[in-house]
């Protein structure tokens, strides 16, 4: 029996070997056809789905269709860092015709001061956005927040009600630096601020440095730089009435008798009559600053956010219908994008956001602060 068993061991298993070897090969076989079928599969698939990408791209950049030609183009070059992009895609008349076609049609007439009547008190509401203004939680209330939302934006408007009290917050290190709104807020006690006018930024580095015009802070003059730019000087005069002028120069200052303003633009409302927006103004959609008084000499602060996904930011279009709403005779843009920030107590309350996508403002040279002592 054991030879027999034997017998068996060695001539029926080496067969039962052969036969589960080549079984195992026909199966690796079978697998390898399977994977090379799987990435075959996967590689024409993203393929397919590059060239609908790279269509669809072409078509957005090229075709018929000139909103998002319009789009890139103008918020591109509203940046001070990435206005390459534009002409990555696009030739320098594409750029050209696309401004020229997008633009701000500023109103050509002078701040009519007397139409501001500061500290006149209306008996009744005539609408949702005067109650919002004028109905204080505490009749000593200084300022009010509130809350801002539209069509692809969100943001906060700061109501200040003593216009005496909005000063030019200038960066401690001139000519060297600019600081952080916070801190600037900080140094001088603004228990609201806003970022203010642009600044000369060689290299795009960010240093703000020096602010762009005419700069005033409490009656003195800070600074006069080369400005080229839209609008001009954004200021108050000394009867705390905010006067908007496209003559940036000292002797136009002094004429005004300002006392405290920054340079910047455009200029969006004057006297009450809105200015021309063509197409979608030429600056595209992004986060925006806004200063304006209202006929009783209320000041309104104006922040938006953007640059994210579904909150892309606002357009001139939009602020000119938010500061309408809010009773704005006289409002003008302010340095926008990562410059715009608000704080209340020394504290960020809005969400900046830089050209990376990380949530931090930057630098910047001027501000407008609610100083209450």
């Amino acid at each position: 029996m054991n030879q027999i068993f034997g017998k068996i061991e060695e001539e029926e298993i080496p067969k039962a070997l052969r036969k589960n070897s080549v079984n195992k090969g026909k199966k690796e076989v079978k697998q390898n056809k399977k994977k090379k079928s799987i990435f075959k599969t996967i590689f024409i698939t993203v393929c397919i789905l590059f060239f609908i990408g790279a269509s669809g791209l072409g078509v957005l950049l090229y075709g018929p269709y000139e909103g998002f030609r319009t789009w890139l183009i103008t918020t591109a070059m509203t940046t001070m860092r990435h206005q390459w992009i534009a002409y990555v895609f696009y030739s320098e008349d594409t750029v050209n015709t696309i401004m020229a076609s997008n633009r701000v049609e500023e109103r050509d007439e002078e701040t009519d001061t007397n139409a501001i009547v500061v500290g006149f008190k209306s008996e009744k509401y005539e609408n949702e956005y005067e109650k919002a203004i004028l109905e204080k939680e505490n009749s000593t209330d200084t300022y009010k927040i509130i809350k801002i939302s539209g069509k692809g934006y969100s943001g906060y408007l700061a109501v200040i009600y003593d216009p005496s009290k909005v000063k030019t917050l200038v960066t401690g290190k001139i000519g060297k630096s600019g600081q952080y709104l916070t801190t600037m807020a900080k140094n001088n006690k603004a228990v609201v601020a806003i970022n203010g006018g642009g600044f000369d930024d060689p290299g795009y580095s960010s240093n703000a440095a020096n602010p762009l015009g005419i700069t005033y802070s409490k009656g003195e003059k800070i600074t006069s730089y080369y400005y080229a730019g839209a609008g001009g000087i954004i200021g108050f005069d000394k009867n705390d009435k905010l006067v908007l002028s496209s003559k940036c120069t000292e002797s136009e200052a002094e004429r005004l008798k300002i006392r405290d303003a920054v340079t910047c633009g455009p200029f969006l409302i004057v006297n009450g009559n809105a200015s021309k927006v063509v197409g979608n103004g030429g600056w595209g959609t992004a986060p925006r600053t806004a200063i304006g008084q209202r006929k009783d000499g209320i000041v309104l602060f104006l922040v938006i956010d953007g640059r994210m996904v579904g909150r892309q930011g606002a357009d001139m279009d939009d602020l000119i219908e938010i500061m309408q709403n809010y009773g704005a005779v006289n409002a003008a843009n302010l340095d926008g994008g990562t410059s715009t920030a608000m704080t209340v107590n020394y504290e960020l309350i809005n969400d900046p956001i830089d050209s990376t996508g990380a949530h931090k403002t930057r630098f910047i040279s001027t501000g407008f602060g609610l100083i209450e002592n």
